[in-house]
């Protein structure tokens, strides 16, 4: 089965590829283990912020239009707090911005995505199916599925071909290994602990950050009087969160955020995840290109890991996309366009994350006067502070 790309992995950034090349020459194969899960009666746990840039592209791509605005809650300030009464606030008024970010469920994004390539002619979904072999020649790439039954028995697979392979398979790319391409992974040591609350006071679509000796804990707005919550903490900590009854967690969040919005109510239960950084010196290889975790993964405390996903698909949609069309996309100097495009921004927001969950780790007291008065400095610097958040923008 002859194809010009074949995308490994549908979730958020290989979904938006895949969208990204709607009306195209190109003929895409998009291979997926399983189908989104269906909506919750409830709030999804896993809450993103999703950066103007990253709207924007989504808009371009046809999935924004679709989502419920009802589900969606624009940022409109982000009030930081240090260990020792550091403060760094912004603003999208101040900054002349309709919004800093908006807060979306991942559940929601991801169906979404998911019913956008469904309408799109030039792509064909094999899902579910899991890659087997990957054979990568001078002129194509061939991939051998094994696709699941819908009994869950496996039986023979197809095999594709393409001009190009991109794996947007996740931090434990199986494509990536399966290419040779070396991640370097740091284990912080920490979880992330998420979860959804009500709240007895209006949040005024207001992000909180707090940098805290137990780790960093952000509350995210969500529609109404709800904020969803993540807690950066080390293992002990986390697992001490999560052992707590409703009642205790909702006391321990609420205390730890200053009692900012009054009392909390819970929606979701609490879940967690490791923390990790990841970096792969190399993402793109002939007739190869990452996207997404399988190309960076960085702590959650900056909140753009899903923006560098999205960026990563509209950045290698671009490249591909203004090919003549005499090229294959596969051309190796498109995609090292991409990976140019993508070595800053990516390296930039990596090593200020991990700088910033190094820095505010330590319990000296010295630490905490120096990190504290960063904060302070940059509150009282106007064009610093509006610089950064143009940055976050995109």
């Amino acid at each position: 089965m002859r194809f010009d790309i074949i995308i490994v992995g549908a979730g958020l950034a290989g979904a938006s590829l895949a969208a990204a090349f709607k009306g195209s020459r190109y003929r895409i194969a998009l291979v997926e283990g399983r189908a989104p899960a269906p909506a919750p009666s409830g709030w999804d746990s896993r809450i993103y912020a999703v950066s103007p840039a990253a709207q924007g592209f989504l808009q371009e791509i046809g999935a924004w239009p679709h989502l419920d605005p009802d589900r969606l809650t624009p940022v409109y300030d982000m009030d930081i707090r240090g260990d020792a009464d550091g403060r760094l606030n912004f603003s999208a008024y101040d900054s002349g911005v309709d919004q800093l970010a908006w807060i979306v469920e991942s559940g929601l994004m991801q169906r979404e995505l998911w019913e956008t390539v469904k309408r799109q002619g030039n792509i064909t979904l094999f899902c579910p199916a899991q890659p087997q072999q990957l054979d990568i020649r001078a002129d194509a790439v061939s991939l051998r599925l094994v696709p699941a039954s819908a009994s869950g028995v496996l039986t023979s697979g197809e095999t594709l071909e393409a001009a190009l392979v991109v794996g947007a398979d996740g931090a434990d790319s199986w494509v990536r290994a399966q290419a040779g391409l070396q991640a370097d992974t740091l284990l912080y040591g920490e979880m992330g602990v998420v979860a959804n609350f009500e709240c007895a006071q209006p949040h005024h679509n207001t992000a909180f950050q707090w940098f805290r000796p137990d780790g960093v804990l952000a509350w995210l707005p969500l529609p109404g009087q709800r904020i969803s919550v993540v807690w950066s903490t080390p293992e002990a900590h986390a697992r001490e969160l999560l052992g707590l009854d409703a009642e205790g967690l909702c006391r321990r969040i609420a205390a730890a955020g200053a009692n900012r919005l009054g009392a909390l109510t819970p929606l979701t239960p609490p879940t967690a995840f490791p923390l990790r950084m990841m970096r792969t010196p190399r993402i793109v290889a002939k007739r190869l290109a990452l996207v997404g975790d399988a190309a960076h993964a960085i702590h959650p405390l900056s909140g753009h890991g899903i923006n560098l996903g999205f960026l990563d698909a509209r950045e290698l949609s671009r490249a591909l996309l203004e090919l003549p069309e005499y090229r294959d996309c596969g051309d190796e100097r498109a995609l090292r366009r991409y990976a140019r495009a993508r070595a800053e921004e990516v390296a930039l927001l990596q090593w200020t994350t991990h700088g910033l969950q190094r820095l505010f780790r330590p319990q000296h007291p010295a630490f905490s006067a120096l990190r504290n008065l960063g904060l302070n400095l940059t509150d009282n610097l106007p064009v610093v502070r509006n610089m950064l958040v143009r940055y976050a923008l995109g």
